[in-house]
């Protein structure tokens, strides 16, 4: 199944697709593309950015244009909902959502969600609306679509909030969290300093640290470091750029820098990494 929406005038695509026929898979080789896949049935073992992802059933995996995702095309059960900014500008909208920082961001770890039977009943319910507007052909079909997939989002993010935080955490906690993975996705190139972002939050650097360990969340300078790590696998794995090129546009003035911070994080050199691909 491939159910596609294409506004001419802005450019602006929404997809509702199985995944099991060719041209819905070439999705997943082209860029600008935000992928929520939902596995309905079966496990299935995904590969996001080079490594394997296994999304059990009635979980829900979020991805953002970065991360590059490679699907079996023998996949059982699986749905995705693939849009691109002009049809929902996550970060025009992030006030309405709060989903950027939860939902997408560039981690290597892609955010996933696990639906019980009520959240399961939900998303089918929307599947169903989703198929039924493909059918309706008019001047509001856009608009009607994105207000579904608005729905899907704000739910989602309240799964997330609920799985990944603690339930004593008030909505402004959370939102700290949520506002300093935006911020490190914004400004992860040319900023490495956890002073950097507390200043960016009116925070102390010490304060952040304290907070984040208190809530059981990975530290600020980790957080960093990961972005910067996944950034650089990324384009080691997938681009032709040098590693000289690769130290450059990830803020590293000296290589060399570049080269020690990537071994001290994975154990091997760029080089290495490459090689071993």
């Amino acid at each position: 199944m491939k159910l596609e929406y294409h506004n001419i005038k802005d450019n602006g695509r929404f997809i509702v697709t199985s995944f099991q026929c060719g041209p819905a898979l070439q999705l997943l080789q082209e860029k600008d593309l935000y992928k929520i896949v939902w596995c309905r049935s079966v496990a299935t073992t995904l590969i996001v950015d080079g490594y394997e992802v296994k999304l059990d059933k009635d979980q829900v995996l979020f991805c953002t244009p970065v991360n590059v995702v490679d699907i079996p095309k023998d996949n059982i059960g699986l749905m995705a909902f693939v849009f691109n900014r002009e049809f929902y500008c996550i970060q025009h909208n992030d006030s309405e959502v709060s989903c950027m920082g939860l939902l997408f961001y560039g981690s290597s770890s892609a955010p996933i969600a696990y639906l019980n039977e009520q959240h399961v009943q939900s998303f089918e319910a929307m599947l169903t609306l989703f198929q039924q507007e493909f059918q309706t052909k008019d001047h509001i079909q856009g608009e009607m679509l994105r207000s579904l997939l608005k729905r899907m989002l704000i739910m989602s993010t309240r799964l997330i909030k609920k799985d990944q935080y603690h339930d004593n955490m008030s909505i402004k906690q959370v939102d700290l969290i949520r506002r300093y993975h935006i911020l490190v996705e914004q400004h992860f190139k040319e900023k490495h300093q956890v002073t950097d972002y507390a200043e960016m939050l009116f925070k102390s650097p010490k304060t952040l640290a304290n907070f984040f360990k208190k809530h059981e969340v990975s530290s600020p300078l980790k957080i960093i470091n990961e972005r910067i790590v996944a950034e650089a696998k990324r384009l080691l794995r997938y681009s032709d750029k040098s590693a000289e090129e690769i130290s450059y546009e990830l803020g590293y003035n000296e290589p060399s820098h570049f080269s020690k911070f990537f071994k001290k994080q994975t154990g091997i050199s760029p080089l290495s990494y490459r090689k071993q691909i």
